[in-house]
């Protein structure tokens, strides 16, 4: 099976790299750099760079690594923005997606919200979701819709709990910060803040994690949880009628935490 190694990027980011027998795949690279120092560390041949989405933190170092690795292919989304890449070969939902060179495949689940045309990516070695669900939270609206956003996240709910989850950014520790004040009395969530305090104080990731702890931990999966619902009513003061409803008004208290 392939390995995958975690490389920081930027603040904040994370770029996936996977790598078996000599050949490299590499998601979402936001810098070229540190992608070329662990090619070279680890004697790799950069075979392909998968695209969750066109933000610049996620495709700023595509350019340089095409130019560096000519024969590597290069996979995304049907989004504008990323029309000036050569060669891109576009995703859409349902796609299979072989990697002979890592013996696997995956399949591209559509998963707008964050962006109108979000893909991830999912198979034996995980979902690599992008901007979509983080630990602990989920992507702001950015080009997408809350309809859109709750419906991709309904959709990896769906997902087996043992699938590991590998987002692009290192949110846990803030996110469940947040999740505590919609759940105080989630004991799963504050086991969890307890151990991801933890990692951060010893400098370790927090991704990735499995979809079973974003289940009991995450507020923006436990929409329909009458626990989520009464917290919701009491932050607008109001009834909240269903999950759409108090999708909407989780992500604006978020994005103003």
């Amino acid at each position: 099976m392939a390995q995958i190694i975690t490389i920081s990027s930027r603040q904040d980011n994370y770029i996936w790299l996977l790598m078996k027998d000599g050949y490299a795949v590499v998601v979402d690279p936001g810098e070229a750099r540190p992608v070329e120092r662990v090619l070279k560390e680890q004697g790799l041949r950069l075979t392909a760079i998968l695209l969750t989405h066109h933000h610049d933190d996620h495709v700023a170092g595509v350019t340089e690594l095409l130019a560096a690795h000519p024969d590597c292919r290069l996979y995304g989304p049907n989004e504008p923005q990323l029309n000036h890449l050569r060669a891109l070969q576009i995703l859409t939902d349902g796609d299979r997606l072989p990697l002979p060179e890592l013996e696997t495949e995956f399949q591209v689940l559509a998963l707008p919200g964050h962006t109108q045309s979000h893909i991830g990516f999912y198979g034996s070695l995980g979902l690599f979701c992008g901007d979509v669900l983080f630990g602990g939270g989920c992507g702001r609206l950015l080009g997408g819709t809350a309809e859109q956003m709750l419906a991709s996240l309904q959709r990896l709910k769906a997902l087996p709990a043992e699938t590991w989850v590998y987002c692009a950014h290192e949110y846990t520790w803030d996110n469940l910060r947040f999740c505590l004040t919609v759940e105080p009395d989630n004991q799963p969530l504050l086991e969890r803040v307890r151990r991801c305090a933890k990692l951060r104080r010893q400098g370790v990731p927090t991704v990735p994690f499995p979809l079973a702890e974003e289940l009991t931990t995450n507020c923006f999966l436990r929409t329909e949880q009458p626990s989520v619902r009464a917290a919701a009513q009491m932050m607008a003061m109001s009834e909240c009628n269903n999950e759409i409803e108090i999708f909407v008004l989780l992500r604006q208290k978020k994005n103003n935490f």
